[in-house]
């Protein structure tokens, strides 16, 4: 399966459940694969054939800054749930979500969780 992916991006946020985590922005990493067919996009050489990764990282910039959850699994499905509407032909989304101030304050490197969903 082709993928165009995306890999380290930082965008602040609030998220967290736990008290002093809704009173401030955070930084949230996220990697992400979207699959999909590339023989189109190879073929005619169109930006609007593909799934252009800079609108991609835009609209995500965009959720993720301007959403409001609590548990980082409610902000996957949420960006899963975006991407998938705003995105078409993509077949799967594998998306994974760091939240690095977590990881540090329990003395680990990273922490987070990554879902995957087949679309089509």
């Amino acid at each position: 399966m082709d993928t165009v992916f995306i890999k380290g991006l930082v965008v602040e946020t609030v998220i967290g459940v736990y008290d002093g985590e809704r009173d401030a922005r955070q930084p949230v990493v996220i990697d992400l694969e979207l699959g999909f067919d590339n023989a189109r996009p190879a073929a005619s050489g169109r930006i609007e054939d593909t799934i252009d990764y800079a609108t991609v990282v835009d609209a995500l910039k965009t959720f993720v800054a301007d959403s409001d959850c609590g548990l980082l699994e409610q902000l996957a499905e949420g960006c899963c749930a975006m991407l998938r509407q705003r995105f078409r032909g993509i077949r799967f989304v594998d998306l994974r979500l760091d939240k690095p101030a977590a990881a540090q304050a329990l003395g680990c490197r990273h922490v987070g969780v990554r879902i995957q969903r087949q679309l089509a």
